[in-house]
This record gives C-alpha cells, sequence and structure tokens, in this order.
C-alpha cells in the first residue's frame, strides 16, 4: 500500500485494487484525519503515524503487515512455506511442540548473534 524506492523511502500511499474504491474524503473520514493528510501520504509528502496505520487497517479490514509490507516480504521462504503447511495439520500437542521447538532454536540464534556483536 505504501510504495517504496531502493533505498527503502517511501514514495506514497498506493491504493490497491482489492480495497474499497472510497473517495479521499471518506477515507479520512474513517481513518480521523484531514483529506489534506491523505493527499500528503498519497504524493508521499508525508507518512502515517503507527496510529493512522493502524486505524487504515482497521477500516480496510486488512491487517497493518498488508499494508506497510508487499505480498510475500515477509513470510516464509519457499523452502519452508511447505512444510509450515503440514505443521498446519498436526493435532494441538504436536503444534505446541513444535512451536517450543522453533521458540528454542530462535533463542539459540539471538544468543550466538548477539554473542557475535560483543566481541
Amino acid at each position: 500500500m505504501f510504495a517504496a524506492n531502493q533505498r527503502g523511502v517511501t514514495l506514497g500511499f498506493v491504493p490497491q485494487p482489492n480495497l474499497p474504491g472510497w473517495t479521499q474524503q471518506e477515507l479520512a473520514d474513517k481513518v480521523g484525519v484531514k483529506v489534506l493528510q491523505i493527499r500528503r501520504y498519497e504524493n508521499g509528502a508525508s507518512q502515517p503515524t503507527l496510529e493512522v496505520i493502524k486505524r487504515m487497517a482497521i477500516a480496510f479490514g486488512v491487517t497493518t503487515d498488508e499494508l506497510i509490507f508487499d505480498e510475500g516480504e515477509r513470510g516464509p521462504s519457499d523452502d519452508l512455506k511447505l512444510q509450515f503447511e503440514r505443521i498446519s495439520q498436526f493435532d494441538p500437542e504436536e503444534k505446541k511442540i513444535v512451536k517450543a521447538l522453533l521458540e528454542g532454536l530462535i533463542l539459540k540464534h539471538e544468543a550466538k548473534q548477539l554473542a557475535q556483536l560483543s566481541q
């Protein structure tokens, strides 16, 4: 929803085809900002605050991640997607075990990174 150039600088709000076709005034009313602010978001002159992004997500009926990230930008890599799909079919107890295992591996990885930074 917010386009960015190669350096990650926001270029502006980009309406998505699957979202309601509201006017700028309708969106401003739903989000609780002035229409001038919506125009600033659209032309890249301003970036919405976290609170405004949250209200936009509620208004559009999407997650904040869907507003901020491109499709596939924030998910597991393709080589892990199939494994996660299979895990989603596990019974609750098996899912609990997998979650604990993943959390342990993530903590180990983060600790290793912190140790490397402190050297």
